[in-house]
């Protein structure tokens, strides 16, 4: 199995787990009334934005992100950067 392969089975019965988490005991996801979904909806997006957070602090620790920030840092003390 390939990396992107096992990447893709693991976010897969991740988003089945929250599925079944956040949804009522017994109501299939495609049954759940419009509040129920606007929940489920939150819940996810929370769940999603925590799992983005704990990557980026595993690759800021691990020393991924460090190229990047030097180029930016680089970029502006050069003046190749503008005020937004």
């Amino acid at each position: 199995m390939t990396a992107a392969e096992l990447k893709c089975r693991r976010a897969t019965s991740l988003s089945g787990r929250a599925a079944r988490a956040a949804q009522p005991a017994g109501v299939p996801l495609g049954r759940a009334l419009p509040e129920e979904l606007a929940q489920f909806r939150a819940w996810f997006l929370e769940f999603d934005w925590a799992a983005w957070d704990r990557q980026i602090e595993v690759d800021v620790r691990a020393g991924r992100l460090d190229a990047f920030a030097e180029q930016a840092l680089h970029d502006h003390a050069t003046g190749k950067t503008k005020f937004l």
